[in-house]
């Protein structure tokens, strides 16, 4: 099975290949996830987070077909300095090219660092071979099982849950996800930042009655939890979880994402996941299920 190497095509935003990619990402996770860490909710959300992302150097990334079908794909998240790797089981043999184009396309200033799972001892040694050395530094993925009853979700009295497809509010979303990542004062609603709150919402596959929100009694947005799905897939991804501080330990956030994962249950998810380990997924039932970890050169140590 030959495969072709070709650079990402560049274009910023959700053109046609990164809808290529996208059926690629659908493809490889279809039954058993290949790639848990970077599913297509995950290529999603990085293109909807525009202002975050170095869209001058898209076509570092890199795309290997095989008559015409995308096999591997391997990119960076924010910008270049760091490599995922998402890879059609049956091209396992292209992880050393891909090691390689990585190592150098995607450097930035210098530095580079590949993140491997850590149950694939094959690309470990093909990394050790290379000159890397795993690091402190990984990310983990948590998985809640949807086939079964989900706990039951309560809220105080005077709160209640909307989706973003009933109560659509720019200026309230931006408020909880300004107050919620903890960032200091009022959020700012100048027209670019209300434009920016659009774009994480404008994916092709953004479904607004996925994006849950917990609704105070003064009428704010206080807790939101974003979901991505496809109507009849296996699987779900949380992203992005964030709640205002002035309201948190209330059970808030619980009732946001167990409500969004009711509603992908509804649509045949059989399991949610989350790129994260923190206690707060753990205690609504999430389980750890992936990690992997950042590799570096020796030298770069």
């Amino acid at each position: 099975m030959p495969a072709k190497f070709r650079p990402y095509c560049g274009e910023k935003g959700f053109s046609p290949d990164h809808m290529r990619v996208h059926e690629f990402l659908v493809r490889i996770n279809r039954g058993k996830m290949a790639s848990p860490n970077f599913p297509w909710g995950r290529w999603a959300w990085m293109f909807c987070l525009e202002r975050f992302l170095d869209t001058a150097n898209l076509n570092r990334i890199g795309v290997w077909e095989d008559e015409g079908e995308i096999v591997a794909l391997v990119t960076y998240e924010a910008q270049p300095g760091e490599a995922w790797f998402c890879i059609d089981p049956r091209y396992a043999f292209l992880k050393e090219e891909m090691l390689r184009y990585a190592s150098c396309a995607l450097q930035k200033d210098g530095k580079f660092r590949a993140l491997i799972p850590d149950s694939d001892t094959e690309f470990q040694e093909i990394a050790a071979r290379s000159g890397f050395i795993p690091t402190q530094d990984s990310e983990p993925v948590s998985m809640l099982p949807l086939d079964a009853a989900l706990p039951a979700v309560s809220l105080p009295e005077g709160f209640s849950l909307v989706s973003l497809a009933d109560e659509y509010d720019l200026k309230r979303y931006n408020r909880v996800l300004h107050r919620g990542f903890d960032h200091e004062g009022e959020a700012p609603e100048t027209e670019e930042d209300l434009a920016e709150r659009a774009m994480e919402l404008s994916g092709p596959f953004a479904d607004l009655s996925l994006k849950i929100a917990v609704k105070a009694p003064n009428d704010e947005f206080v807790s939101y939890c974003g979901m991505w799905h496809l109507d009849g897939a296996a699987d779900a991804l949380v992203e992005p979880v964030a709640t205002d501080p002035a309201y948190r330990r209330m059970g808030l956030g619980r009732a946001a994402v167990l409500e969004a994962c009711r509603r992908c249950a509804e649509r045949g998810a059989l399991a949610a996941y989350v790129g994260s380990s923190q206690q707060f997924y753990y205690n609504i039932g999430f389980r750890p299920v992936w990690r992997e970890t950042w590799w570096e050169r020796k030298s770069e140590r």
